[in-house]
């Protein structure tokens, strides 16, 4: 039977090349210049720890990220801004996550979603993925189109289609 499976993933490599991309451009660029800005990754929890000084310096860094992130082929929806910066003595701090692996609320939704679609697929939940199998190719090419067109707040990718 044909089947697909639906991920949330973000190639580390690409996420470190992005953070190096910014922390060159942040040094050439003269709005920085004698401020220190601090940009760490943990590659294991896929967390960054953003230090400046200034709430608006803040915003400043986020939107290099987000523009670079982009121009290496991360959505801008795999970083999660939820968290509130938070003064450090004279700096700023702000904890930003980045999004890997379909959490199992959002896996549920998407198997809602395509059970509510009425597709003749199989939709399961199998970790941090979702499994579609289907008698037909175009039920799974329907059910790719329909996550593409529903925002479900984080990156989709499509991948191991198997006819």
């Amino acid at each position: 039977m044909p089947s697909f499976d639906i991920a949330s993933k973000v190639d580390l490599q690409t996420l470190d090349n992005t953070i190096n991309t910014v922390k060159k451009e942040i040094q050439g660029r003269f709005d920085f210049k004698d401020s220190p800005v601090v940009i760490d990754l943990n590659k294991k929890d896929f967390t960054l720890m953003l230090e400046v000084e200034s709430e608006m310096k803040m915003k400043q860094v986020i939107d290099i990220l987000i523009s670079r992130g982009m121009k290496q082929g991360i959505p801008a929806n795999a970083f999660d801004f939820n968290k509130d910066a938070y003064p450090s003595g004279k700096i700023m701090k702000k904890e930003v996550t980045v999004k890997n692996g379909l959490k199992q609320d959002v896996a549920k939704k998407i198997v809602k979603a395509v059970k509510d679609s009425g597709l003749k697929v199989q939709p399961s939940i199998m970790d941090t993925i979702v499994r579609v199998t289907a008698k037909k190719i175009d039920d799974l090419q329907a059910v790719i189109k329909l996550c593409k067109e529903t925002d479900f707040g984080v990156p989709l990718q499509f991948e191991n289609m198997k006819s």
